[in-house]
């Protein structure tokens, strides 16, 4: 009966040894696959790491040229401001354009008139510096003739000539000059007292005349205001302070005063 058992006991045994290995054969395959299911599982969290990298990058990346928008559209918009503004000094300039080329056609004869009324007025005004007074009026009319000066040149020379005549109404003056005396000419010293007085002395101080704007014409003067003509004529040139002086002066009703 032994034996008999044993024999048994190795069949046991080699059908035992014969399942397991047949066993790891039928898993093999499911191992295998496992295997691979892994692999691809962390080839596939890879890319997933990568791709979450890559989308915060991104979203980092859109983030910052979202800002850089909103700061090119609020610097775009002052942009159009300064434009719109622009376009409106423009306009503005265009108007001013158009009212100038009005304001020259209209301003040209004002100062052909204002021309003509100034040299009236220095014809019929006291006779001081006649040469140099009607030689800056002659100027202006060859002025307004040229084509190479600007309108507001003009303008600006017409009212300088009207500013420098305003100035004599206000000033003393001593000046050299010649008169015709007698027929005869001579070197003679001139003083102007604004317009109210123009007298004129010989250099030997013989003869003085005063300008009477009543009658239009040149009066002797008599020798008594010699010493005050003389001393007048010194506070003109500065070589004196201002002091007060007896002078004729010619009134509507009377030829000649003091």
């Amino acid at each position: 009966m032994k034996p008999c058992f044993a024999r048994t006991l190795v069949l046991a045994g080699i059908f035992a040894s014969t399942s397991a290995v047949a066993q790891d054969q039928a898993l093999e395959p499911v191992v295998d696959a496992a295997n691979e299911i892994n692999q691809a599982a962390r080839s596939s969290q890879l890319t997933v790491d990568k791709i979450a990298d890559t989308t915060q990058d991104r979203v980092q990346q859109f983030k910052q040229i979202n800002r850089q928008i909103q700061g090119l559209e609020v610097y775009v918009q002052q942009l159009q401001k300064q434009i719109d503004f622009q376009q409106q000094e423009k306009a503005e300039l265009n108007d001013s354009i158009d009212e100038v080329s009005v304001v020259e056609r209209q301003i040209t004869p004002l100062m052909l008139r204002m021309i003509d009324s100034l040299d009236t007025f220095v014809n019929l005004d006291v006779p001081f510096l006649s040469a140099e007074r009607e030689g800056r009026i002659a100027g202006l009319h060859e002025l307004m003739d040229r084509a190479d000066v600007d309108v507001s040149e003009k303008f600006r020379r017409v009212m300088e000539a009207y500013q420098i005549e305003a100035d004599y109404g206000r000033t003393i003056e001593a000046y050299n000059g010649e008169m015709t005396i007698a027929g005869q000419p001579q070197d003679v010293e001139f003083l102007r007292i604004g317009r109210t007085v123009l007298i004129y002395k010989t250099r030997d101080g013989k003869q003085m005349g005063v300008w009477n704007q009543l009658a239009r014409e040149w009066q002797q003067l008599d020798s008594s205001y010699a010493t005050d003509v003389q001393e007048a004529l010194r506070i003109a040139r500065k070589q004196l302070a201002p002091d007060l002086l007896m002078l004729p002066v010619f009134t509507q009703t009377a030829q000649a005063g003091d």
